[in-house]
């Protein structure tokens, strides 16, 4: 392997500039789901002046960030408890999009019922997958009551509510329990008592300041013995941290990975520059998802 320290590579990446702070001029904010969503909750905490605007699905909020209608979008991409939401996952490979900031929300579930519901007439309990999977030490308890998987745990609530029906219950936030005027059941039923959601800003300008000490990567690796080792001492030996390493399937291709990191890092670091100029003669697919300050 050719010496590291040999390689100089001072061009910023394609179509990456330095900006001081984010637009000021925003047109509006989008997030999946509806009012009393933790992604509501979190586009309420970073953009409290902002138009807000929610959509079905997290393509939708993608896609009015990429066709102009929205500045910038909110969404969940982990969980402390249940790992990544690999929808978002899928759609930063695909989507023309980078990360610029990120939000850690504390999340405290609840569980939903109408007006006068008590534990003895719940069959059914609607939620989104995360949320039944960070609940699943609670709902094991009650084996009674059937699972039901719905797009975001405020559309659960609202469900609830619309419908009326003295057997259905969601697991959502308490914001969701005084906007649909539902009853708490119970409180903080997730089973980690520290369980926590990493959202991210996702915007069509590939931004970042000089304060951005987050890179976030895809990368594809060739199908060699030794490979991954090889690469990951390529930050290492340019003094970066990696922080985080997440694989996903690549469909197309039996039981190969594509791999999402998070490295410790600025752009306009000569080291920085010196990994992406190997990485993108080592490897076949490499794209920058973002490079932002880190919540920590």
């Amino acid at each position: 392997m050719q010496r590291l320290e040999e390689i100089k590579f001072n061009k910023m990446p394609s179509g990456f500039k330095c900006k001081e702070y984010m637009d000021s001029n925003i047109k509006k904010i989008v997030y999946q789901g509806v009012e009393g969503a933790y992604s509501h909750i979190v586009t309420q905490t970073l953009f409290p002046d902002a138009d807000t605007e929610n959509v079905n699905t997290f393509e939708d909020a993608i896609n009015s960030v990429l066709n102009g209608e929205a500045s910038y979008c909110v969404v969940p991409i982990e969980n402390s408890s249940a790992g990544i939401v690999t929808d978002i996952f899928d759609l930063l490979l695909k989507k023309d999009v980078v990360i610029v900031a990120e939000y850690d929300l504390h999340i405290s579930h609840c569980l939903l019922g109408i007006k006068g519901a008590k534990f003895s007439d719940i069959k059914r309990v609607y939620s989104h997958p995360q949320a039944l999977m960070q609940c699943a030490s609670y709902l094991k308890e009650h084996p009674e009551w059937s699972q039901i998987s719905l797009l975001n745990t405020a559309v659960s609530a609202k469900k609830v509510k619309n419908e009326g029906k003295i057997e259905q219950a969601a697991i959502a936030s308490e914001l969701s329990a005084k906007l649909y005027n539902l009853d708490i059941l119970d409180r903080g039923i997730n089973r980690n008592s520290n369980n926590t959601t990493r959202f991210v800003v996702l915007s069509k300008e590939k931004i970042f300041s000089k304060n951005s000490n987050k890179l976030s990567l895809i990368l594809e690796l060739p199908h060699e013995k030794g490979m991954l080792y090889n690469i990951l001492g390529i930050f290492v030996l340019n003094g970066l941290n990696l922080v985080k390493i997440e694989s996903r399937p690549i469909p197309e291709k039996t039981f190969e990975y594509r791999f999402f990191i998070d490295v410790e890092a600025n752009l306009n670091s000569e080291n920085v520059s010196n990994v992406l100029e190997i990485l993108s003669e080592k490897v076949p697919f490499l794209k920058i998802l973002g490079n932002y300050c880190s919540n920590n």
